[in-house]
């Protein structure tokens, strides 16, 4: 089941800004994922995912795992009740995702701020706003869960994430100097919030 998903046609994009290897969709549609009624959608999203992974996305992983791990992660996450999967959409085909992760019940001095975590789009799909969507989406979400605050935080090697959290609003507060190790190397890690009213 899903909620209200937010959904636009394609609009065109600019070629020159980003170099992709699919043709422009004729729509594209965030929505969150309740459950994995579809193993096709399984499918897509873990192949989005290891695809991100393997071009050094800001996954976690920095090798990915096997496929049955990843779908068993990906059913896991529907699981959590503090977790909510934001998956985006090209022509009805997962491409990218997002997690918008609410706070435990025992931490009450932060129960108002929410964090997003795991915003991926697969590398092939990339330029033609569905990353935007899927933030918009877990922020419409968030908001609606009455959230007044969206944290986040990126690997430094994330360029082009941290330009769209900024462009979007997104402030950028601090930065981890030893964030994350990938492949060998010490990497920072950029700490942004948005208030959300």
């Amino acid at each position: 089941m899903t909620d209200k998903p937010l959904d636009y046609a394609a609009r065109p994009r600019d070629e020159a800004a980003v170099k992709t290897d699919m043709p422009p969709p004729a729509s594209l549609l965030a929505e969150r994922l309740e459950s994995f009624e579809d193993e096709a959608d399984m499918h897509a999203l873990s192949e989005a995912a290891t695809a991100a992974i393997l071009e050094g996305g800001g996954f976690g992983w920095v090798k990915p795992p096997k496929p049955a791990v990843m779908e068993q992660y990906f059913r896991g996450v529907a699981l959590v009740p503090e977790r909510e999967l934001i998956v985006g959409r090209m022509d009805g085909v997962i491409y990218g995702a997002a997690q918008l992760q609410k706070p435990s019940r025992n931490n009450e001095a932060q129960a108002f701020a929410a964090h997003l975590m795991h915003h991926f789009v697969a590398p092939y799909a990339r330029g033609h706003g569905l990353a935007r969507l899927i933030l918009r989406k877990a922020q419409e979400r968030a908001r609606a869960l009455g959230f007044l605050v969206l944290n986040l935080d990126v690997r430094e090697t994330q360029t082009g994430a941290m330009s769209l959290y900024e462009a979007e609003g997104f402030i950028h507060w601090g930065t981890h100097p030893a964030y994350a190790r990938v492949r060998g190397n010490t990497v920072q890690g950029h700490f942004y919030y948005k208030m959300l009213k």
